[in-house]
C-alpha cells in the first residue's frame, strides 16, 4: 500500500512536470479584447460558416490538385514549368494583377475595399529534389507517395481551396490579401524569392506562410543561418615525386579539427556542422583543391554573427599551419583560403502576443482544433520577420512522413481542417467589410 501511494505521488509529480514543460515550451498568446470581438463575430457569420462548408466539401478538388502540381517537377532554381501553372491557376479563380516577377514567384490580389491593409499568403513553389526526379504519385495503403507531394505542394493545393472558398461566399474583405507560390525556400535557394517579393512590396502588413502539414502548429520565431562554400587550393603534385608540398585535403583537415572545438550557447540555440566534402584529384596525389560546405544557425541574429566571427578564421589559420609545415614561403606553392557566403538566412523574433500570432490562434479554436506555439524554425517567415513585417508559418492539412526523401508520403486524414483554418486567420488578418476591424495594421 506504501509502494502504490508513493507511486501515485511520483505520477502526480511527473505529470505536474510534464504539463509545467509543454506550457513552457508552447506559452499562449494573450488574446486582446479586440481578437476576442473579432472572432466572436467572425465564428457567428454565416457567410463564414459557408465558407468553411465549402472547404470541407471541397477535400478531393484539393487533393486532385495537390496530385497535379507534385507532378510537375520543380528543383531548386527550376521553378518556372510549375510557376507557369500555378499562374494559370491564379486567373482562373479571378484573382487581378496576376504576374511572374523577375525572380520567379507567381502572385495575385484579392482586393478588398481598399480601406485596409495588405497580407500575402504564400506556399513555396520548389523542392529539394534535383531535375531528373520522378515526381509522378503512387497511391498505396491509403497514402500517397512522391518526392515533395508534401512540402510543399499541400500548401499550394491548399491556397487553391481558400480562394475557391472565397470565391463561393463573396466576402468582402476590408484589406487585400495577395496570393503567391514563391521560389526558393529549400536549400541553397536562400528565401530569394521572399527576399525578391518584399524587395518589391513595401506595403505588406502581415505575412502568412503555409508549409508542413500540422493544422495546430503556429511557428512564429524564425532560426537564421549563415551557409559559406570554402575552398582551400595549392598547387597539388604526385604523392611521392612531389612531397613536401601542402595539401589542400590537409589543410581542411587541420580546419575541419579545430572547427570541431568550437563552443556554442545553449540558449539561444546555436549549432554548426560541416556538411560536405570534396576534393582531391587521386589517391597518389597531393591534393590541389579540397571544398566544405558550412551551416550555421542560432534563433539570435547576434549569436549567429558570434559563432561565425569563430569559426571563419579557422579555415585560414588551417592553411597558415600547412603551409608552416612544410616551410612553404613562396605564395605560389601556399595553400589559399576562398570563403564564399551562399546561404543567409535572417534571424529574427517578434511577441507571442503579435496580432498575426493571436489570428491564428483564435482560427484554430474557430475550427475546433487545440492550437499551440512551436520552437523557433527556419521557414518562409524568416525573411519578413527579419524586417520587422508580423508573419507565421502555419501548416496546410493532412499527415505526411519521410519528408525531403524520395519515398515522402502523404495522408489526406482531416486535411479540409488546414485550409479551413488558412481561411479564418485571413478573415481576422484583413476585416470583413461591415463586419470587423481589421487585426492586421
Amino acid at each position: 500500500m506504501r509502494n502504490f501511494r508513493y507511486l501515485l505521488q511520483l505520477s502526480l509529480v511527473l505529470a505536474m512536470l510534464l504539463c509545467a514543460s509543454i506550457a513552457f515550451a508552447s506559452p499562449a498568446p494573450v488574446i486582446s479584447p479586440e481578437t476576442e470581438a473579432a472572432y466572436s463575430k467572425i465564428a457567428s457569420l454565416a457567410a463564414v460558416k459557408k465558407g468553411l462548408d465549402f472547404i470541407a466539401k471541397d477535400d478531393a478538388n484539393t487533393l486532385n490538385d495537390q496530385k497535379t502540381i507534385v507532378a510537375i517537377p520543380a528543383p531548386p532554381f527550376k521553378e518556372k514549368v510549375r510557376a507557369e501553372y500555378y499562374m494559370k491557376r491564379l486567373q482562373a479563380l479571378g484573382l487581378k494583377d496576376v504576374k511572374m516577377d523577375s525572380e520567379g514567384n507567381v502572385y495575385g490580389i484579392r482586393p478588398g475595399t481598399g480601406k485596409g491593409p495588405k497580407i500575402l499568403v504564400e506556399a513555396h513553389l520548389d523542392t529539394v529534389f534535383p531535375e531528373g526526379t520522378n515526381t509522378k504519385p503512387i497511391e498505396k495503403d491509403g497514402k500517397i507517395y512522391a518526392p515533395g507531394i508534401a512540402d510543399d505542394t499541400r500548401g499550394l493545393a491548399a491556397l487553391l481551396s481558400v480562394i475557391r472558398a472565397f470565391n463561393a461566399t463573396g466576402i468582402k474583405t476590408v484589406g487585400d490579401i495577395v496570393f503567391a507560390g514563391t521560389v526558393g525556400e529549400e536549400g541553397l535557394g536562400d528565401l530569394r524569392g521572399m527576399k525578391a517579393f518584399f524587395r518589391d512590396n513595401k506595403d505588406i502588413a502581415a505575412s502568412v506562410s503555409v508549409d508542413g502539414t500540422s493544422v495546430t502548429r503556429i511557428t512564429y520565431q524564425a532560426t537564421g543561418s549563415h551557409r559559406y562554400e570554402v575552398t582551400f587550393t595549392g598547387p597539388g603534385g604526385h604523392s611521392f615525386g612531389a612531397f613536401g608540398i601542402p595539401s589542400a585535403i590537409h589543410a581542411l583537415g587541420r580546419a575541419v579539427a579545430k572547427v570541431g572545438d568550437v563552443e556554442t550557447p545553449k540558449t539561444p540555440k546555436t549549432t554548426f556542422t560541416i556538411g560536405t566534402i570534396s576534393g582531391g584529384t587521386s589517391v597518389n596525389s597531393i591534393a590541389a583543391k579540397a571544398t566544405l560546405l558550412l551551416d550555421m544557425r542560432s534563433n539570435s541574429q547576434e549569436e549567429l554573427l558570434k559563432v561565425e566571427s569563430k569559426i571563419l578564421p579557422l579555415f585560414q589559420q588551417g592553411a597558415d599551419e600547412e603551409n608552416a609545415r612544410w616551410g612553404v614561403t613562396d605564395p605560389k606553392k601556399m595553400i589559399t583560403v576562398d570563403i564564399k557566403l551562399v546561404g543567409d538566412r535572417p534571424a529574427g523574433g517578434q511577441s507571442k502576443d503579435a496580432p498575426v500570432v493571436q489570428a491564428a490562434w483564435m482560427a484554430t479554436k474557430v475550427i475546433g482544433e487545440e492550437p499551440a506555439l512551436t520552437a523557433a524554425s527556419s521557414t518562409n517567415a524568416n525573411l519578413p520577420i527579419s524586417i520587422g513585417v508580423p508573419a507565421i508559418t502555419i501548416g496546410a492539412g493532412g499527415e505526411s512522413g519521410n519528408n525531403h526523401s524520395p519515398d515522402e508520403w502523404y495522408d489526406n486524414k482531416d486535411a479540409y481542417k488546414a485550409p479551413q483554418k488558412i481561411f479564418v486567420t485571413i478573415l481576422g488578418l484583413v476585416g470583413i467589410d461591415g463586419v470587423t476591424e481589421p487585426l492586421a495594421k
